[in-house]
């Protein structure tokens, strides 16, 4: 059985980038990440141990984004992917990672970066 946990929208400033300018100045990320968890246990036993605090997760995934700067946003999803995955009660996380000020030259309302990552037999 899989059930699916979201926390969609962690807006949070970070300095990735390819440019100079980015890592100086900063922008801000917006991040979802929907996990593939079963909560029948924790519906059962009405019990946040056993499910995934999305309180803690939501700190844990800004300390990322917030973190140490890499040049690519696929970077930054991969490793927000693993912070998920670092929970044994996730099974399957799709993460997508927004930059809506990405400096690309035209007018655009978003670019995003989605990645889907499994728990490793």
């Amino acid at each position: 059985m899989s059930d699916t946990i979201s926390l969609h929208g962690l807006r949070v400033r970070g300095f990735h980038g390819v440019l100079p300018e980015e890592r100086r100045v900063g922008q801000l990320f917006v991040v979802d990440v929907d996990l593939s968890v079963d909560t029948s246990t924790a519906a059962r036993e009405d019990d946040l141990t056993a499910t995934i605090d999305y309180s803690t997760l939501a700190h844990l995934l800004a300390e990322v984004i917030g973190g140490e700067p890499v040049a690519l946003i696929e970077t930054l999803a991969q490793r927000l992917a693993d912070v998920c995955l670092g929970d044994p009660m996730v099974q399957v996380v799709e993460v997508t990672v927004h930059k809506p000020d990405a400096p690309v030259g035209l007018p655009v309302s978003d670019v995003t970066v989605r990645i889907r990552r499994e728990r490793a037999e």
